[in-house]
């Protein structure tokens, strides 16, 4: 079987599969953060590379603020968990994502999971957190315009290879397969330029209940697909 390199997951249904059980958004959202650390360990035995995984959106300062308090929480208390995971399972971590609009001590808990983390040599882990695609592609413009105006490049030089390495992805080579759970089938504004020519693999499942055996179900329909990058077969 032939194993994506990159796997990207779009992690949804939180809430609504909590809602399900007669429990509150944050239930779900803290048996998420949960799936996430078994699906990273099945995932890379299974020889995938790179994990990308959409945690928190641009968008979602909009919900209520007792749930993106309660995610906050979370992610601090995720920070933790994910330094001791990286350090068992020589994960290398990265966090993507307009930073500086979270607090302080997450910031500080994030740059020491990626220096903690940045020489190990197991599964290269993405999560996306404040991301919005839309909002990276306009930071990259704004980083260009001012190293034209600084001339440190050339108008001439910019190309999809340059434009790409202003990315918060710089680095890592596209996902080939993208993952949303919990049956919506829509990009949400996530990685829009590194998609262009991903397989896309949606589920109704919800992201708590998101099992090794549903990852290989979308890596053999991922087989299925015959991926010819807007060319055509020889001799077709």
């Amino acid at each position: 079987m032939n194993i994506p390199q990159h796997v990207a997951i779009i992690l949804d249904g939180n809430g609504r599969w909590a809602k399900k059980r007669g429990m509150p958004r944050n239930y779900g959202h803290a048996q998420g953060s949960k799936n996430v650390e078994r699906i990273c360990e099945d995932a890379y035995k299974m020889g995938i590379k790179y994990l990308t995984v959409y945690a928190f959106s641009t968008e979602n300062w909009a919900r209520p603020k007792d749930e993106v308090d309660a995610l906050m929480k979370l992610l601090r208390n995720y920070m933790k968990t994910c330094l001791k995971t990286a350090e068992k399972n020589r994960m290398k971590v990265r966090v993507i994502g307009e930073l500086g609009k979270l607090d302080d001590d997450i910031r500080s808990r994030i740059f020491e999971l990626q220096e903690a983390s940045k020489d190990n040599d197991g599964l290269n882990f993405t999560i996306a957190i404040n991301y919005g695609s839309r909002d990276e592609l306009a930071r990259a413009a704004r980083k260009i315009a001012e190293d034209v105006k600084n001339q440190k490049i050339r108008t001439e030089d910019i190309d999809q290879e340059l434009f790409g390495s202003y990315l918060d992805t710089a680095g890592i080579p596209d996902p080939d397969l993208l993952i949303r759970t919990s049956g919506e089938q829509r990009l949400s504004n996530f990685l829009l330029w590194q998609l262009a020519y991903t397989e896309f693999y949606f589920t109704d499942t919800a992201w708590p209940d998101f099992t090794k055996e549903e990852l290989m179900q979308a890596i053999e329909k991922y087989n299925s697909r015959d991926r010819r990058y807007g060319g055509v077969k020889g001799g077709e």
